[in-house]
């Protein structure tokens, strides 16, 4: 944060614990509140963005979709992206697994997501309707990416993946971003494309969340739109990962904060 404002961070500080104490019933189950309250201020004040045009309120409502989900700011599981007077919520992709293991109904082994460059022997096989991916990655490759995929290996023995070629990636970042020439784009493209393919695979999971609070943080933090709507990108942007839509679902709670109730 740009601010030495302590009496902002204090606002910031003492509406984030009201709020955890008032949502305490959709807070995961080992939820560490002190942990996440002080990690939550050390990113708020690490000088990365600038916050200090953004209202406390905002600011408390994007942190508390990251403990709606048991993500970690500081670890870099999640995001708090301000901009202008605007702070928005973004899963990370080593956030996004951490969420699929934890909530998956079928039990997950592993499930990752890797990029594809030129030179790299990449296949498809499907044996008597078994399927299977075969990668072997040039070690330490620097060529053109070319595509990404993700895969996730159940506990059971199963397997689901998914595959995405550069084209479909990139038709997916400009037609659905919300922010396509962002700096998570731009300074992060390899990250992003693995985050991508591995946004589409989540859809083939059966992921049950325990609150509809986690749901649709979840839903938040995607780098994309859905629908496909345009966002425009505003002006002066301060972005740390990437730029996305804030959605005002704790309004409510949060100004009852701030008013003493």
């Amino acid at each position: 944060m740009a601010t030495n404002d302590k009496n902002y961070l204090v606002s910031i500080h003492d509406g984030l614990n009201a709020s955890l104490e008032k949502q305490v019933d959709a807070l995961p189950k080992e939820f560490n509140k002190q942990r996440f309250v002080q990690n939550c201020m050390t990113v708020l004040q690490d000088g990365q963005a600038d916050f200090s045009k953004c209202a406390p309120t905002s600011v408390v409502r994007t942190l508390l979709k990251g403990a709606f989900l048991g993500l970690d700011f500081f670890n870099g599981e999640c995001y708090a992206i301000a901009y202008g007077n605007t702070v928005s919520f973004q899963t990370d992709y080593k956030g996004e697994i951490k969420l699929c293991k934890r909530y998956s109904s079928n039990p997950i082994k592993d499930i990752y997501a890797k990029v594809v460059r030129e030179g790299d022997v990449f296949e498809e096989v499907i044996e008597n309707g078994n399927q299977s991916i075969n990668f072997k990655p040039i070690p330490f490759n620097n060529g053109e990416i070319i595509g990404a995929f993700a895969i996730c290996l159940y506990k059971d023995g199963s397997m689901i993946y998914d595959t995405m070629s550069k084209d479909e990636i990139e038709h997916t970042r400009k037609t659905f971003s919300k922010q396509a020439s962002g700096k998570a784009w731009t300074n992060s493209y390899g990250e992003m494309c693995k985050k991508t393919v591995l946004r589409r695979l989540c859809k083939l999971i059966d992921l049950n969340f325990d609150t509809t609070e986690a749901m649709q943080a979840f839903e938040d933090g995607s780098a994309f739109d859905v629908k496909g709507t345009e966002t425009k990108e505003p002006e002066k942007a301060v972005d740390i990962m990437a730029d996305i839509d804030s959605v005002d679902i704790f309004d409510a709670e949060v100004t009852e904060v701030e008013n003493g109730k």
